[in-house]
């Protein structure tokens, strides 16, 4: 299942707001003051100078560990990699707090003595065990709120993925075992039994292969690319003795054991071929399924019906988020005047996706 490692910048700032933002460093600010500096000035002007030296401390390391975590939670996922994630979460936090709070020493002590402080190893201790203290717990904060984030978008995704594969599979029987399919099967096997008796029994087999393929996968996710060429087969086969010299179509595909598609998904593509193209003597329907590498490729000609209403692409979305479920790779759908082509992902049994 393929899950957003993106967590979204706001989610690391006080109440999310820049109002928020604002008022949490004010307070962050006194809070330093109050630990660091006490509660006696000379003056207004020399609190105001140490109140803007911690605000500035606070604002800095807030806006700069957001922009750190947000460029991580692209880089490591938390939940394929919690521990690497956090790590380098911290090891980030620590060096850029350190590097921060020595150049907003260095600045305000300028500004207020107008000379650069004199570096020494005491100076530099004292100088950078403040904002390693700050990192440690801006780091814990902000690893259980990318972590919980992670976790509930996960949760999200994978509900969502759930939902459409349940709709799928549902749009899937609707679609295969429906009236309009039975009603067309059955007049021309009635029509076979007395005209042509072998073709009738041969008829009477696929069909019954077909119906037995598609009760047997309603409850699998995957199933050998093998498997559902036969059951294509069996499908053109019917369609071929309904629409005699209407229909044209060309199989080139060798499946190796170890190849596996969403059931039902390329006589899916056939049978909308079928419904929302015209399939006459005059304009016969071309249907061309082949292999490419790890791609499975199925065209059809285009010659729209004229009463056939609108597609609304809810299918191929539903088969697309299908797909989804084991394979990061997309379909690839594209129409050109004459030509519908729509490539499926061949996926390997051995670098399944783990849902």
């Amino acid at each position: 299942m393929h899950v957003s490692k993106t967590i979204k910048l706001r989610s690391y700032f006080p109440l999310r707001s820049i109002f928020g933002f604002l008022l949490a460093n004010i307070v962050l600010a006194l809070i330093i003051i109050l630990v660091l500096r006490g509660t006696s000035y000379d003056s207004l002007s020399h609190f105001l100078l140490v109140f803007a030296w911690s605000f500035t401390i606070s604002a800095t390391l807030w806006l700069g560990h957001g922009l750190i975590f947000q460029y991580l939670d692209k880089k490591i996922s938390w939940l394929e990699a919690p521990v690497k994630r956090a790590l380098w979460g911290l090891a980030a936090l620590v060096f850029y707090s350190v590097v921060a709070f020595l150049s907003i020493q260095f600045l305000f002590h300028y500004l207020f003595f107008g000379q650069l402080p004199d570096v020494t190893k005491t100076w530099l201790f004292n100088n950078v065990i403040f904002p390693v203290a700050i990192s440690f717990v801006i780091s814990l904060t902000f690893t259980a709120i990318g972590f919980f984030e992670a976790w509930k978008n996960s949760f999200v995704q994978t509900e969502k993925l759930n939902a459409m594969v349940l709709a799928y599979k549902y749009e899937v029987l609707r679609n295969q075992i429906n009236p309009h399919f039975l009603f067309n099967s059955f007049n021309v096997l009635s029509d076979l039994v007395y005209e042509d008796q072998e073709t009738a029994v041969k008829f009477i087999q696929q069909m019954s292969k077909l119906f037995r393929y598609v009760l047997d996968s309603r409850d699998k996710e995957l199933v050998t690319l093998a498997e559902e060429m036969e059951f294509v087969r069996s499908f053109l086969f019917l369609l071929k003795i309904r629409l005699e010299n209407k229909l044209i179509y060309e199989t080139d595909v060798h499946a190796e054991a170890s190849e596996l598609i969403v059931p039902v998904s390329v006589q899916m593509l056939i049978e909308n071929a079928v419904k929302h193209n015209e399939a006459s003597a005059n304009y016969p329907l071309k249907i061309k399924i082949l292999k490419m590498d790890d791609q499975l490729i199925v065209t059809n000609t285009i010659k729209p019906k004229q009463a056939d209403d609108k597609s609304t692409m809810l299918g191929l979305d539903n088969l697309q988020q299908q797909f989804a479920f084991f394979t990061n790779k997309q379909l690839e759908i594209t129409k050109s005047e004459t030509e519908f082509r729509v490539s499926l992902p061949v996926i390997q049994h051995q670098n399944k996706k783990s849902p």
